[in-house]
């Protein structure tokens, strides 16, 4: 894919695929969005001590640098095994590009990032103390074929409908509800009427909440 890097509204940067006039974080504010879809509506909700995350996509890093952060900022003892799934791996290029570390005030935050991209894919690695993460290349679809614990927080980060919207139809949330934990939350940017029509089927609990700069509406999602 053809992709340039692009600043977002609140200084960090993303990268922009100009084939698909699309962006891998808003424009509003690639950090914003990712800590409010992720963390404030995500991470903080979950109250296990040991638990595991699956990202749908894993792209530039920045969910899963996010989530060390906050983490480390509160101090959280947590087992955390987390698993991105990523189709397109992005370059060693792009992600000096990108320079995520200098958005955090946490000078740990360097070494982490460049850890977490020297990481071998399909391996989980130990990123910090009790946070391992898996790296899997496959495509969204495939996770139904992969052997992964029970998870109980996913980041549901597609590219949106308009350039991708099999990934917002049911049977690619079927297969991510079905590898959900029961109470298991998912947390999407998105509030698409069929999202929301297909969560429901499948038995979730939905809720729409304020989304982040620029989004007026996101979801979050229960499995009941």
């Amino acid at each position: 894919m053809n992709r340039e890097i692009i600043t977002t509204l609140d200084g960090s940067k993303t990268l922009y695929i100009k084939d698909l006039n699309e962006t891998y974080h808003s424009h509003n504010g690639a950090l914003q969005e990712a800590e409010h879809v992720f963390i404030k509506n995500g991470l903080i909700k979950i109250n296990h001590y040991q638990f595991n995350i699956l990202e749908l996509g894993f792209g530039t890093g920045l969910n899963v640098l996010v989530t060390i952060n906050a983490l480390l900022r509160n101090d959280k003892n947590h087992i955390i095994h987390y698993f991105g799934i990523e189709k397109y791996p992005i370059s060693n290029d792009e992600l000096l590009a990108l320079d995520y570390a200098k958005l955090f005030d946490n000078p740990e935050i360097s070494e982490i990032e460049k850890k977490i991209h020297a990481a071998n894919w399909g391996e989980a690695t130990e990123i910090i103390p009790n946070f391992f993460l898996t790296k899997i290349k496959a495509d969204f679809f495939d996770i139904k074929n992969l052997e992964l614990p029970k998870i109980d927080l996913v980041y549901f980060d597609c590219f949106g409908a308009k350039v991708q919207p099999d990934l917002w139809e049911k049977p690619l949330i079927e297969i991510v509800a079905n590898t959900m934990n029961i109470d298991g939350l998912l947390t999407t940017y998105s509030s698409k009427g069929s999202l929301k029509r297909a969560l429901k089927e499948l038995n979730f609990s939905v809720q729409k909440l304020a989304g982040p700069p620029g989004k007026r509406e996101m979801i979050n999602a229960i499995k009941l």
